[in-house]
């Protein structure tokens, strides 16, 4: 099945976890969505309650280091939601010098795909 993708500007104002964050989306002609959840596509961070408390906490808090009160790109598929009513979205965030590796160009980091090199999640299909 064939996946349309849909790009948008957007500014994260919450991290809930290593893979679910809260964006303001800009829909263009002064339109903004608010507040709405998103979860990252394609991978799974550890839990910040029960037993995977600790881990969740440090992807968590590298989510929030990354993103957090920053302008992003989403891409979302369309109407396509998971089974607690978050969209799933691939994140992307201008690269900074912490960031870039040797190998890269000036330009945006696939935050989910940095969240699983980067050891704080795993990819899944869901």
């Amino acid at each position: 099945m064939e996946q349309h993708l849909f790009n948008y500007k957007a500014r994260v104002v919450e991290i809930y976890d290593g893979d679910t964050c809260t964006i303001d989306i800009d829909l263009g002609f002064s339109t903004w969505l608010k507040g709405e959840k998103i979860r990252l596509l394609r991978i799974n961070a550890p839990e910040v309650k029960g037993s995977s408390r600790i881990k969740g906490i440090k992807s968590r808090d590298a989510l929030k280091k990354m993103i957090l009160g920053k302008d992003i790109f989403l891409q979302t598929i369309k109407d396509r939601k998971e089974k607690y009513g978050r969209y799933l979205g691939e994140v992307w965030v201008k690269q900074t010098k912490d960031t870039a590796s040797s190998r890269s160009q000036e330009g945006y980091i696939n935050i989910n795909d940095w969240m699983v090199s980067q050891g704080f999640a795993v990819y899944k299909q869901y």
